[in-house]
């Protein structure tokens, strides 16, 4: 996966010790329009030594070069912080740990709360990380923080006052995980499609798509402008992570995507990319990264025509800018959305390396 064209390698959530999960079947995917996918697998993982070490990283993403991120989702408070100074221990004998995400969104963990829909929690949380001596010292490679979707105005607003009452040590906060307490139904055994928690599970995929744009959107709206916003939900084309990236997303995870397509996809997503930015006229991720339009009757008028120009089988100048290209332009852009991580999956290795899906 690390050879494809993805930006980085993110590893599975761990926990202090391996960990079986929830039982099977915990996994779901629609097969009729393939708009979704459910999942309770309640972390299951190989502990976070394994992930920490050497021979795991060189595994992972061999010769290529590419930033090596861990994710923590410990049980307990006192796991995260164990973990993030195992963490920042590993670091500092191998240089390619270049992140580590602190997972305060996982819904399919059998009787855990979410922590950061608990907004005393998740204060309580990144005040005792704050704390931390690797975290004083600046041993702890850069730290970003999942977060779960939010729904409603108030609850946005309080989630970015504590991240950035902490962005002396938030670099990035990757928004969304799935959506909880999805349902679906086998029609043929009138039963869930999921074994454990009653059927309950984890939403993604495209169904998810326009929520995580507006997380995505608001986040960006309401953080301190050191923090970056990671777009995460839904992104299955290279149209979703342009739309991401439009709202402010300054990196892109893909998850569901690579579980159904596999590592094709992620070349697949760049090039798409790489042909919107033509089409458009963009030289680089940031002529328009957060740069999304306030809507308009002239950008209105725009849709319209590109609807038309589709339906009628033309293509159209989608900005009103002349379409042009040359095969060492589309280098150029490959080159820049690399350098900058425009597109960074968060990829879910391969069972080998003992890394499974969220």
């Amino acid at each position: 996966i690390a050879t494809s064209e993805s930006g980085g390698v993110l590893a599975k959530s761990a926990t202090m010790k391996s960990q079986t999960g929830n039982p099977q079947p915990r996994t779901w995917h629609e097969t009729e329009k393939k708009l979704a996918s459910l999942n309770s697998e309640g972390l299951p993982n190989a502990g976070i030594e394994y992930y920490i070490k050497p021979e795991t990283i060189s595994d992972t993403i061999g010769s290529t070069g590419k930033p090596y991120m861990v994710s923590i989702s410990g049980h307990t408070l006192a796991d995260n912080l164990k973990m993030l100074e195992m963490v920042a221990a590993a670091a500092k004998e191998d240089s390619r740990i270049e992140a580590v995400e602190l997972n305060l969104a996982c819904p399919n963990v059998i009787g855990k709360p979410i922590i950061a829909y608990d907004f005393d929690q998740m204060a309580d949380v990144l005040d005792q990380v704050a704390a931390l001596p690797c975290v004083k010292d600046g041993s702890l490679p850069p730290l970003g923080v999942k977060m779960p979707p939010y729904f409603d105005g108030p609850h946005f607003e309080k989630a970015a006052e504590i991240l950035n009452k902490h962005k002396n040590i938030v670099r990035y906060s990757a928004s969304i995980n799935t959506i909880g307490n999805a349902f679906a139904i086998d029609l043929a055994a009138e039963m869930p499609v999921i074994s454990s928690k009653g059927g309950f599970a984890g939403l993604s995929g495209p169904a998810v798509k326009y929520t995580a744009l507006a997380n995505v959107r608001k986040m960006r709206e309401l953080l301190d402008q050191s923090i970056d916003v990671v777009g995460v939900g839904g992104v299955e084309s290279g149209k979703d992570a342009f739309e991401m990236i439009l709202c402010g997303a300054a990196a892109v995870q893909v998850g569901t995507t690579h579980w159904n397509e596999g590592p094709k996809c992620f070349d697949r997503i760049c090039a798409e990319l790489r042909d919107i930015m033509t089409d458009k006229g963009y030289g680089s991720v940031g002529d328009f990264q957060g740069k999304l339009k306030p809507w308009s009757k002239e950008g209105a008028a725009i849709a319209r025509a590109a609807k038309k120009a589709r339906e009628g089988g033309t293509k159209t100048e989608t900005n009103g800018k002349a379409a042009a290209a040359t095969t060492q332009g589309n280098d150029q852009q490959l080159m820049m959305i690399s350098a900058l991580l425009a597109v960074l999956v968060a990829v879910l290795l391969a069972d080998k390396f003992g890394v499974v899906t969220i």
